[in-house]
């Protein structure tokens, strides 16, 4: 029998109740990993709560011969996290692995976003990483070893969607958190990576993303969330040890690895440059051949 590449691993998924979450938490519990399915059971913009989800998914996970325990408390405040971090350890004894996958969309042109809307997103995206990473580093740090896997997405890359400056400013702000935990967790065996997937789920799915990206909606019906799964799997095992600080794109069958931000052109004056002067070189030098995607619309 070939032996299982995450036997004797804990795994917390969060958001694991449907879609990516939900294939995550398959999948390394059918490589051997014990898993924490932590799901709110909240509707897409975050309201509510329910116990379903990942009460289902833990009865899929056992049907199948492995072993998993639900958690329903909120990555979006301090003490949720703690509580599922908690739940791994009183469950399972210890915590190796953290796949952070919950979120929620309340869409709104920026101008119109209620102060409601902006902290609610980035309380979950953005918060809700920090949260269970802060609960699990001491763990990590402790035993010399574990992987983190952060979700972020390509919404705050460039122009796939309107109305998101709410979920592109998280899910940017998780891939700068991934490079500073690499950092900051590295020395103790601990690896951070990110991954930006794309495929059909409640949010890539719902009312609100249908009536702005009707154009894409029959090839997000087509990318099953599952197929998410083997990159994270990959990545937190042993023989992904020498990958951190990365971030990757993938969707059912691509995968891609990210550059990492380079200055792609510069002006150097030793004295620093006058306004006329960057008047002057500016366009000539840096900037002339840039478009802007979204000019304005005439009258």
């Amino acid at each position: 029998m070939v032996a299982k590449r995450l036997e004797g691993r804990v795994a917390i998924v969060t958001g694991a109740g449907r879609g990516i979450g939900r294939g995550e938490a398959l999948a390394l519990a059918s490589e051997g990993a014990k898993v924490v399915v932590n799901d709110l059971g909240g509707a897409v913009d975050g309201s509510g709560a329910s116990t379903s989800p990942a009460e289902e998914v833990v009865a899929e996970i056992r049907r199948l011969g492995g072993e998993a325990v639900a958690n329903y408390d909120s990555v979006a405040t301090m003490q949720g996290g703690e509580s599922i971090v908690k739940t791994a350890t009183d469950s399972f004894g210890r915590i190796d692995i953290l796949v952070s996958n919950a979120g929620i969309l309340r869409d709104r042109m920026v101008f119109n976003m209620s102060e409601a809307e902006w902290d609610s997103v980035l309380k979950v995206h953005l918060y809700g990483h920090f949260y269970v990473i802060r609960a699990v580093s001491p763990f990590f740090r402790q035993q010399r070893y574990g992987r983190i896997i952060n979700t972020s997405s390509v919404a705050g890359l460039y122009a796939t969607t309107y109305g998101q400056a709410n979920y592109g400013a998280a899910k940017e702000g998780i891939v700068g958190l991934t490079r500073k935990v690499a950092r900051d967790m590295g020395r103790y065996g601990v690896t951070c990576n990110c991954i930006r997937p794309s495929a059909g789920t409640r949010l890539t799915l719902s009312d609100e993303m249908r009536k702005a990206r009707p154009g894409i909606i029959a090839r997000f019906e087509s990318m099953r969330p599952e197929d998410i799964a083997p990159l994270v799997v990959w990545l937190a095992s042993d023989d992904a040890a020498n990958v951190t600080g990365r971030t990757f794109y993938v969707e059912a069958g691509r995968i891609g690895l990210y550059s990492e931000p380079v200055l792609e052109k510069q002006l150097v004056k030793a004295g620093g440059w006058t306004i006329d002067e960057l008047f002057m070189f500016m366009p000539a030098t840096i900037t002339g051949e840039l478009v802007n995607p979204d000019p304005p619309e005439s009258e």
